[in-house]
C-alpha cells in the first residue's frame, strides 16, 4: 500500500536535499530517502521504480543511481559514499545491505573520533572510508538478507542467493550463494 512518505514531503517542503525521483517512482511510507550530502541530484530514482527501504549518501560525497523499474525492499539500506549504480530492472529482496565504503575507519582512534563527531556535530564531511564504487547491472535480483560490498560489480542477469555475502564481481547469468558467495551455476539460454 503507497501513501504519503512524510519524511520525504517535510524535507522537500524545508528546502533540505531528498532525491530526484521519476514521477512514475513511489517511495512506500517505510522508504527513508537520508541526503546528507549537498544535492537533492546525488540520489536519483528512475521511472517506475519502488523504493521500501533506505537509500542514504554521506555528506563528504556519495552518489546512488537507480535505474527504471526496479524494486528495494523493506528494510534494506543501500549507504553510498563514492558510487551506487543499479540498472533496469533490478530486483533488491527486504533485509539485503548494500555499501560502497566500510562505513568506519579501520583504525579504532579514527573510529572513536568519527563517532564522537557524530553524536556531537553530525556525520563528518571529511573522512576517508575506504570507498569503491559498486555496479549491479540491469536484471540482476538479489535476495533477501545478502549483503554486497564495496567495490563489487554484480553482472547482467545475475542472481545473488539470500543471505550471501558478495565480495568480488559476480559475472552475467550467474546464480552465487554463501559466505562468501560462490559460483552455483550459470543460467541456461530459456532462464536470460
Amino acid at each position: 500500500m503507497f501513501s504519503i512518505n512524510l519524511n520525504y514531503f517535510l524535507r522537500r517542503i524545508v528546502g533540505k536535499p531528498t532525491c530526484q525521483k521519476h514521477a512514475s517512482a513511489r517511495l512506500g511510507v517505510s522508504a527513508r530517502i537520508i541526503n546528507i550530502g549537498q544535492r537533492s541530484s546525488q540520489i536519483v530514482i528512475g521511472a517506475g521504480s519502488i523504493i521500501d527501504g533506505e537509500l542514504l549518501v554521506f555528506p563528504h560525497g556519495g552518489q546512488i543511481a537507480l535505474g527504471d523499474w526496479c524494486y528495494v525492499g523493506h528494510e534494506t539500506r543501500i549507504w553510498s559514499s563514492t558510487s551506487i549504480e543499479i540498472g533496469d530492472r533490478v530486483m533488491i529482496s527486504h533485509g539485503v545491505n548494500i555499501f560502497d565504503n566500510l562505513t568506519h575507519p579501520l583504525s579504532a582512534a579514527l573510529r572513536h573520533e568519527q563517532f564522537r563527531q557524530i553524536a556531537t556535530a553530525g556525520h563528518p564531511s571529511n573522512i576517508d572510508l575506504g570507498e569503491q564504487p559498486v555496479r549491479i547491472a540491469s536484471d540482476a535480483w538479489i535476495g533477501a538478507g545478502a549483503i554486497v560490498l564495496r567495490g563489487v560489480s554484480i553482472g547482467c542477469g545475475a542472481i545473488v542467493g539470500a543471505g550471501a555475502v558478495v565480495t568480488h564481481d559476480v559475472q552475467p547469468w550467474t546464480i552465487v550463494a554463501g559466505n562468501p558467495a560462490r559460483l552455483i551455476r550459470t543460467l541456461g539460454p530459456h532462464e536470460r
